[in-house]
């Protein structure tokens, strides 16, 4: 056995080292997610041989913690779209995911997935996911009835709603509570256990990737049983092993701005080992300043009704928006204390059911009595209460642009909640950068040069999710099964070697 101390995933193994191959298999798959599911799945199909490896006892990955709603819709929409009543136009999914993505974004990626889309879901009904054909009119984080569809962004929201035609594309799976992650995965798991060509090699640790003298892949050294063993790939490897949001020193590396934070989310294999070995093959990692960050403000939707304020006493976003984009902006200001502020009506059920968590910072009979209490500067909070209870009235937000059915004016007494980072409330966080891929799956370097043999999908690569300020509650689990299908068909459909 080699030396364990040499072996990193920052360093591949040349083939000139390897004084024998222990294993073989045509496409080996590092991760058993929701993307390594489906790229087994897949790659399978397509006449390849299959191993999958999982560090963890069992699969599941991050997606089987997940509540798993599935961003899909265009082409006219889904089965479940249309049952609804909503015909989803694929440029009006196109506009909004690019909106999202912001500068970052990859068009091609994000056209080929919404031009899919609607395929994609007859794909995932195909092998057995379940949705039903109603709709979710509630403002919900998750849906915790089985109704099939719901939104789960900021599609009605400023600037969003301007753009593209507004349309829910949040795919909830047939279960009730927040139990669809496990759901998906089980179904998954069954498909990748009927299928013959696919191994799966659970308390297995891929350590780094093999690599020939032209700097092709072609295989990958695990610890199996305490054993290190080279397996040969005729085919490819594809990287499905999940972000590094638990990686602290990654975080602090290249995501400084998720520090922040207070939960990370995700899986304990969420430690970057994947993208590791991908860089260390030459293949470019982007996007990793960027992640996911939110304050889960509803439910209850009275809360939006209500308005956030930093310690100027100004409001800075439109309170309707989906609760990562509050995330993102109030992560950014430049201010040391930020508040939502309340009428006692609207804070309603706050404490019952809220996610947030946040504690109440002040309290009063009267807008100046909560400016003083909040030691605002006089008459600052009381000009922006002023000025929005006036554009409630006129129903036009004419500062942040908050849409009309939210509009309420806040009438004391009132309540202001402290949600500043640091300061107690719930801010989850993962990370959405990775390895640079084609749509194919295909790693590529920093010239977008192809590295031969090595795919990624899922959070292992950056995907068509680039902002928090622009994401929807399933487009990671509805990329990761994407992303997974179209590198295990890539794979498989590679010369074996």
């Amino acid at each position: 056995m080699s030396d364990k101390s040499k072996i990193n995933p920052s360093k591949p193994r040349k083939i000139r080292d390897v004084a024998q191959w222990d294993l073989e298999t045509d496409v080996a798959v590092v991760g058993f997610g929701g993307a390594g599911g489906c790229a087994a799945i897949e790659a399978a199909d397509a006449g390849s041989s299959v191993t999958l490896f999982e560090v963890a006892s069992d699969n599941g990955g991050s997606t089987a913690m997940s509540s798993a709603e599935i961003y899909m819709g265009g082409n006219g929409g889904t089965r479940v779209q249309q049952a609804c009543g909503f015909e989803d136009s694929t440029e009006d999914m196109i506009t909004y995911m690019m909106m999202s993505a912001g500068p970052q974004a990859d068009e091609a990626k994000i056209r080929n997935y919404c031009e899919n889309s609607t395929d994609h879901f007859q794909w995932l009904v195909d092998i057995g996911i379940p949705f039903k054909d109603s709709f979710h009119q509630e403002r919900a984080i998750m849906c915790l009835t089985d109704d099939g569809l719901l939104y789960t962004g900021s599609e009605k929201a400023y600037p969003f709603a301007q753009q593209a035609k507004p349309c829910p594309r949040g795919h909830n799976l047939h279960v009730e509570g927040d139990n669809g992650g496990p759901l998906f995965m089980k179904i998954v798991a069954e498909n990748v256990d009927r299928r013959e060509a696919i191994t799966v090699a659970y308390e297995t640790r891929v350590l780094t990737l093999i690599v020939d003298e032209e700097d092709s892949v072609v295989g990958l050294v695990i610890r199996q049983n305490q054993k290190e063993l080279n397996v040969r790939t005729h085919q490819g490897v594809i990287l499905c092993a999940g972000g590094f949001v638990m990686n602290e020193e990654m975080i602090r590396k290249y995501a400084p701005m998720l520090t922040a934070g207070n939960t990370p989310i995700g899986n304990p294999g969420d430690t970057g080992t994947g993208i590791l070995m991908g860089m260390s093959v030459g293949g470019a990692a982007i996007n990793m300043h960027e992640g996911f960050i939110t304050l889960p403000y509803y439910p209850p939707a009275s809360m939006t009704k209500g308005i956030v304020i930093n310690d100027q006493g100004q409001r800075f976003i439109n309170e309707d928006v989906y609760h990562g984009r509050l995330g993102a902006f109030v992560v950014r200001q430049q201010s040391e204390r930020v508040y939502f502020i309340l009428s006692v009506e609207q804070y309603g059920d706050y404490e019952r059911v809220s996610y947030m968590g946040s504690g109440v910072a002040g309290t009063g009979e009267t807008v100046q009595e909560l400016e003083e209490e909040l030691e605002l500067r006089e008459g600052t909070l009381q000009q922006t209460i002023k000025v929005y209870n006036e554009d409630c009235v006129s129903g036009k937000d004419t500062q942040c642009h908050k849409a009309a059915e939210w509009l309420e004016p806040l009438v004391p007494p009132l309540v202001a909640l402290d949600i500043t980072p640091g300061r107690g409330s719930f801010l989850p966080f993962f990370t959405l950068g990775g390895l640079d891929t084609l749509p194919t799956g295909e790693v590529v370097d920093p010239q977008r040069d192809v590295i031969p043999g090595l795919y990624a999908a899922g959070r292992t690569a950056c995907g068509v999710v680039r902002r928090a300020e622009g994401y929807s509650s399933g487009m990671s689990v509805g990329d990761a099964s994407f992303s997974g299908r179209l590198a295990g068909k890539q794979a498989a459909a590679r010369a074996r070697s």
